[in-house]
């Protein structure tokens, strides 16, 4: 592999597949017998960057953004799957190899002030992958690093002043700068303009637009302003808790996206007319720990559109939402370990620590119709944590209340056109679409 920009038949690929990523893993801590459960923090993610265009990764932040980018570009390694760089697996890459491949993929990272070194001047802060690489003689870094500051808006005599001495946006040039110097052919871009005035990210972002058409960069843009990645990607992957849930082309994502938490996402966009016709989307909660992700579809426990199990479709609809915020508390409390004095209390039958249970399940299920079997499920669970024992009341509440979403994985499912894949069970023809599952439940809302 080469560096690229300057090979005159590279204009000939765009639109090829440079980047393929196949059940990418990244956990971490081992999960061992003395050790907490691994974080997952990417669980399984599967995707394509064709060469010359731009990925936007959007999603809540701790959903695995961030992580996903850097080990792309082996600031991570990752825990299992391929990360394939024009046909090349750089998971395998070590020593010289690695070193080379560095050259064709660099970072560009959120924090313009904290990522760039105070005690060095603009111009060794450019150079120093320059200087790692051992690229060309010194004369020819030190014009590189000119035309690179040029490049990119800033002025030759700004090659001698340091970070401090810049703005924000400046700083960023100069990251932008930094990354481009060993002409790679990858950027990802993590949040870039998020901590810049507004007025400054339209700035940038054009910066980041030109030099893609002169450098024919192939981008992954991190970011979680929607109108921003709107502006500038091409196609739009929306990831949840380690999981890619909805991947096409921008436009089709956001006229007429198919997954619930991409719907979400977009119904908290704010609107110039607020008599417009669109409702929000709330979400309860909080995703769950990565430590302890649910064993189906990572978004079952906040779902707008979960499919019930057998029995209870007919549930009230507050009633249903009060199930899941309960199964929610049981679910953390199940995740705490008890002292060595509470344990003994357990054994002698003297718990009290949950005791306030009964406030959680008053202020759920008080002013509601609730039907009898619920009741009763509820009230069992209840006195399980209150026994001291939230495990055997997560698993009672399991045994009851679980459905397709809560027990099994979904498949990529297609949807619409353009490749455009969402994540989901309501894409199987087993069970209604989510569409009018959603706008059922906003309009009663």
């Amino acid at each position: 592999m080469s560096s690229g920009i300057e090979q005159p038949e590279q204009a000939a690929q765009l639109g090829e597949t440079l980047i393929e990523v196949e059940n990418l893993k990244k956990h971490y801590g081992d999960g061992g017998m003395f050790a907490s459960s691994s974080v997952k923090a990417v669980d399984g993610v599967s995707f394509s960057i064709k060469r010359g265009e731009t990925l936007g990764l959007v999603g809540e932040s701790g959903c695995g953004k961030s992580t996903l980018g850097r080990t792309l570009v082996r600031l991570e390694e990752a825990t299992e799957g391929t990360i394939s760089f024009d046909g090349t697996d750089i998971t395998t890459l070590s020593g010289e190899e690695l070193k080379d491949w560095r050259r064709n993929a660099q970072m560009v990272f959120q924090d313009p002030q904290s990522s760039l070194n105070d005690r060095m001047t603009v111009g060794e802060i450019i150079r120093e992958p320059l200087d790692a690489h051992d690229w060309k003689t010194k004369t020819e870094r030190q014009e590189r690093v000119l035309d690179l500051l040029t490049s990119v808006g800033l002025r030759e005599e700004h090659y001698y002043r340091y970070p401090h001495q810049f703005s924000g946006g400046q700083r960023q040039r100069v990251g932008i700068a930094r990354a481009l110097a060993l002409e790679p052919e990858f950027l990802v871009l993590d949040e870039p303009v998020s901590a810049l005035d507004v007025s400054v990210q339209a700035k940038i972002i054009t910066l980041l637009e030109d030099l893609q058409e002169e450098f024919d960069l192939t981008y992954l843009f991190i970011a979680h302003d929607l109108a921003v990645v709107r502006h500038i990607c091409d196609r739009v992957a929306v990831m949840y808790l380690g999981k890619i849930m909805e991947i096409s082309d921008t436009e089709a994502v956001y006229a007429d996206a198919h997954n619930p938490y991409t719907r979400s996402l977009l119904s908290a966009i704010p609107h110039p007319d607020p008599s417009a016709s669109s409702r929000r989307i709330t979400l309860p909660g909080t995703p769950p720990s990565p430590r302890d992700p649910p064993t189906g579809c990572q978004f079952s426990t906040r779902c707008p559109a979960k499919i019930r199990p057998e029995g209870y479709e007919d549930v009230d609809e507050a009633v249903w939402d009060a199930i899941e915020r309960f199964r929610e508390v049981v679910r953390e409390r199940s995740r705490m370990n008890l002292s060595a004095v509470n344990r003994l209390k357990r054994q002698l039958g003297r718990f009290s620590a949950y005791d306030d249970i009964d406030e959680t399940v008053a202020d759920f299920f008080g002013d509601l119709d609730v039907p009898a079997d619920v009741d009763e499920h509820i009230e069992t669970a209840a006195q399980l944590v209150k026994e001291g024992r939230p495990t055997d009341a997560r698993d009672h509440l399991n045994d009851a209340f679980n459905g397709v979403c809560d027990l099994k994985r979904p498949d990529f499912h297609p949807v619409g056109e353009a490749e455009h894949m969402s994540y989901c069970h309501r894409h199987e023809s087993d069970y209604e679409d989510v569409k009018p599952v959603i706008e059922r439940r906003t309009s009663d809302s």
